[in-house]
């Protein structure tokens, strides 16, 4: 099968077309020919090396974390889903390719097209996943840091529909883009604490930092304390004694399967960029540099 490997950590330029052996589902998996593959942050710092430490990867790998597409073979103990089925989910074995594995899926709605289905597994997992750390309720207000790309999209939507109130950071492009999902949108940079406070005089109750760069200082300042803050995107946050949540492995079907409905319905609006799996260097690219409005997708014939 046609897939995206790289066998050298470095820039997007490792990243490059091969010819690899169609992998076999195992017990409790599916194999699915790969629609549409989700491209995110970590794809990136996974082929830049940044998380060996952590995250040791084996040369040579197929990056991506999440796909869209229609089941072709089932593993043994299988029985909630059949061959010919469209799915979306999160992918065992790297989804920049024709064909993937994976143990969690939930059904695509036919209404549901393939890019914007792949936009919502791992995002809205994390956004949710937070939201629940933070215990957003109703009648707060809720400041999102750096809100325009895929999971603050989802983020900003999520909360609003728990009937809280959320003022939302990006830049000067992406202000009228938030302000259509709901937010109360602002700039980041200096004077943010100052901008916030004529937004929020009563102030804001739970911080939810998806920029990772130097947002959580004034988070403290905002929130007078570390209590409420959390962070996906900040290495530097425990030393300021704030929580960094990090990718979780409860994922839940019925979750995604209902995240799929809303989306279908348009009740959540997702904002995708596509590129074809032979450009996928190009949008890890992109994706590098940041400043991406919504979800960055790769399709596949």
């Amino acid at each position: 099968m046609k897939a995206i490997v790289f066998d050298q950590f470095g820039g997007p330029d490792v990243l490059h077309e091969a010819a690899i052996e169609v992998p076999q589902p195992g017990p409790g998996q599916v194999r699915v020919r790969v629609k549409a593959a989700g491209l995110n942050a970590l794809d990136g710092k996974i082929r830049a090396g940044l998380l060996e430490a952590v995250r040791p990867t084996t040369l040579p790998a197929v990056p991506g974390g999440e796909l869209a597409g229609v089941v072709d073979a089932l593993g043994e103990g299988v029985s909630d889903v059949q061959v010919g089925d469209e799915v979306l989910g999160w992918s065992d074995t790297g989804s920049y390719a024709q064909y993937a594995l994976a143990t969690t899926v939930a059904p695509k709605p036919a209404g549901l097209d393939w890019r914007h289905a792949v936009a919502l597994p791992v995002a809205g997992e994390t956004a949710e996943r937070v939201l629940n750390l933070l215990e957003v309720a109703a009648g707060e207000t809720v400041l999102m840091h750096g809100a325009s790309g895929a999971v603050g999209t989802l983020a900003v939507q999520l909360a609003t529909a728990r009937g809280a109130r959320v003022i939302a950071t990006a830049g000067p492009s992406n202000q009228e883009y938030l302000t259509s999902l709901g937010a109360t949108a602002t700039v980041y940079g200096d004077g943010l604490v100052e901008r916030v406070r004529a937004l929020a005089p009563e102030g804001v109750d739970a911080v939810f930092d998806l920029a990772g760069k130097g947002a959580l200082e004034d988070s403290i300042t905002l929130r007078d304390g570390t209590e409420r803050i959390v962070t996906i995107a900040d290495f530097g946050a425990r030393q300021l004694g704030i929580t960094f949540s990090q990718g979780s492995q409860e994922r839940s079907t019925a979750r995604l399967a209902a995240l799929a409905q809303d989306a279908a319905a348009g009740k959540l609006v997702t904002t995708v960029t596509a590129y074809p799996l032979d450009q996928a260097a190009t949008a890890q690219q992109v994706s590098d540099a940041g400043h991406v409005r919504g979800k960055l997708v790769l399709t596949i014939d």
